[in-house]
């Protein structure tokens, strides 16, 4: 034991040198991987910014679309529903097995 304690008195300091040199390059480097990580967020929050400010602007147009049109737009689709339901033979035949006769 005191051939322990003989060996570690003398070693203690270089120990702890290493030791606090370590723990620096640890800070140094987590704070590398803040840096990176805040501008990468960064980066992120501006793409999406502009995807929200793309998204807005279409919402504007179909607003605009829907408002000046949007009865009319109603109408025609109603007048297209009407006409096909009322079209004989329109659509795929339930009965598959049963084949057209040209």
């Amino acid at each position: 034991m005191e051939g322990i304690l003989a060996l570690m008195i003398p070693l203690a300091p270089f120990i702890m040198v290493v030791a606090i040199v370590w723990i620096a390059n640890q800070r140094k480097l987590e704070e590398k991987r803040l840096n990176a990580t805040a501008s990468q967020s960064a980066e992120e929050a501006a793409r999406h910014a502009t995807q929200v400010a793309e998204l807005e602007q279409r919402v504007q147009v179909l607003e605009r679309i829907v408002t000046d049109k949007g009865y009319d737009v109603a109408a025609q689709i109603e007048a297209l529903r009407d006409t096909k339901s009322h079209e004989d033979g329109a659509g795929v035949p339930l009965d598959i097995k049963r084949q057209e006769k040209a």
